[in-house]
């Protein structure tokens, strides 16, 4: 059972870098970001994030969910701080779909910065939210928000 939480961890772990790296190489690539001089970033740049997203990101996070899964079949554990990190899980996975839009968007020639910007910044809070909800396990008392 202990493998399996590694598993879910550092799946868990990798979606989340990648994910707020893609967010970055977006908005890297967006047309608004480039002055007037600059080259825009080759199609190679296009390639390397499509490929992060399907090939790295996509996968492990399928993985994570997975192995997350297993883990509360496993355990039987039906708590309400469990019931709010899914709910943050289900947001966290709403802003990964977003991420692939975004790229279609940017590869469309199309601007993307400030929904890349504003991911980000969502991606990250739910992220830290998911981070505190699993630590510290509150009780009904001390979710005052639900």
């Amino acid at each position: 059972m202990i493998w399996l939480l590694v598993v879910h961890i550092m799946a868990i772990l990798i979606w989340c870098a990648s994910l707020l790296f893609l967010q970055r190489l977006t908005a890297v690539r967006c047309p608004s970001r480039q002055e007037p001089g600059d080259a825009l970033p080759s199609p190679e740049h296009d390639s390397v994030v499509r490929l992060l997203f399907t090939r790295v990101s996509t996968p492990v996070a399928l993985l994570g969910i997975i192995s997350g899964t297993w883990v509360f079949l496993l355990q039987g554990n039906v708590d309400l701080w469990l019931i709010v990190k899914l709910s943050l899980v289900l947001l966290l996975v709403i802003c990964h779909t977003a991420s692939g839009a975004l790229i279609l968007r940017v590869a469309a020639g199309k601007n993307a910065k400030p929904w890349s910007d504003l991911l980000t910044v969502l991606s990250t809070l739910l992220m830290l939210a998911i981070v505190w909800t699993v630590l510290a396990k509150p009780g009904r008392g001390e979710l005052l928000w639900i």
